[in-house]
């Protein structure tokens, strides 16, 4: 079921997560120096995002919303089954992480933290499944 899934796709997102998330902490690191930046360029910055939102507003004047609503409709119903597999292996490698580190807690003599941590990955396992099941029942697919 899983080869249903572009690697293309995949490392898109990735590096899309991965950009964003740097972004984010340089921006946080590098507070000052980027509002320096922007208090000196403030004129050419406004041009270039305006530019930019504008050819994005013109581009999407010209598809048909409603027909690539429903076509987004179509690939998301037809793809949740792919998804809900996926979920449900996420949750086994979840698990079996977890069943790991519990043991690995039992046998270092940490039985104190034992029970939390078995409840923690247990209930995380738990919660994949049942939220695949839910969202299935919940949108009658």
């Amino acid at each position: 079921m899983l080869y249903y899934i572009s690697w293309i796709a995949f490392a898109r997102v990735v590096l899309t997560a991965a950009a964003i998330y740097y972004l984010l902490v340089g921006s946080l690191y590098y507070r000052k120096e980027i509002g320096a930046i922007l208090r000196r360029s403030r004129s050419t910055i406004s041009i270039i995002l305006a530019s930019v939102f504008i050819h994005y507003t013109l581009y999407a004047q010209t598809a048909d919303g409603n027909n690539g609503i429903s076509q987004a409709n179509t690939l998301v119903r037809s793809y949740f089954d792919t998804g809900t597999q996926l979920m449900y292996a996420v949750g086994a490698i979840i698990g079996l992480i977890g069943a790991i580190r519990v043991y690995k807690l039992w046998t270092t003599g940490h039985r104190e933290d034992v029970g939390q941590a078995a409840a923690g990955w247990f209930g995380s396992c738990i919660f994949l499944v049942i939220v695949a099941t839910v969202i299935k029942s919940f949108f009658g697919l």
